[in-house]
């Protein structure tokens, strides 16, 4: 089985949410309140411990008035 889950690059997504995130001025409660996920759901994704959806990464940019070109720029 080929394991499709690439370590580096989601523990590079989630340094960049977190650089946008804070950039945009929210908290991780504070978005996940608005993006109506869970908080913890929110670290996870930051600490590259899960790997979200593309829907999931559009609606967070979404919730904080970002392209989700911006999110992923540079990684």
């Amino acid at each position: 089985m080929i394991n499709i889950r690439d370590e580096n690059f989601l523990k590079a997504l989630g340094k960049r949410l977190k650089e946008v995130r804070l950039h945009e001025g929210f908290t991780q409660e504070s978005l996940a309140h608005k993006a109506d996920l869970s908080l913890s759901q929110i670290g996870r994704i930051e600490r590259g411990k899960i790997n979200p959806t593309i829907s999931t990464l559009k609606h967070i940019c979404k919730t904080m008035n970002v392209e989700l070109s911006h999110l992923l720029k540079g990684i």
